[in-house]
């Protein structure tokens, strides 16, 4: 018993100091994220759009799956945290993309169409899986 006790003393610290760095860049990403979406998420979700709460909740889980991946298989803080912040700046790029699709995604948004948050949505989450694969290779040494 005092081994699972001496190990957990030991690792806790560690965890919460990793986690909450990757909490806190979630946080920052998905700040930057709504100040950087031409329209105010907050503000019409709170006015009853679920458009926009639709599109926050996916690009959220879209930031939230890289920043994961990368947080299992960094060797360090500094690897945590380059490889979490080019994660986060490619799913930004990934809303402009799907902007550029879409043609008018802000209003599209503003105007409650569930389809054109439904498309970000599926390109947030897929683009975040796909991140998520490529940059969780703790044992692999592909590169």
């Amino acid at each position: 018993m005092d081994g699972e006790i001496g190990a957990f003393v030991e690792a806790f610290p560690r965890f919460l100091i990793w986690t909450t760095s990757a909490g806190l860049m979630l946080l920052v990403a998905s700040t930057i994220y709504v100040l950087l979406t031409p329209w105010k998420e907050l503000a019409l979700v709170k006015g009853g759009n679920a458009s926009a709460g639709l599109a926050l909740a996916g690009a959220i889980t879209g930031l939230a799956i890289p920043i994961a991946s990368t947080l299992a298989s960094s060797v360090s803080m500094l690897d945590l945290l380059i490889w979490g912040v080019i994660a986060l700046l490619l799913q930004l790029i990934v809303y402009r993309l799907v902007d550029v699709v879409l043609r008018d995604l802000p209003r599209r948004i503003e105007d409650d169409q569930a389809g054109a948050a439904i498309v970000l949505i599926a390109a947030k989450l897929s683009s975040a899986l796909i991140l998520a694969a490529g940059l969780w290779d703790p044992a692999l040494q592909r590169f």
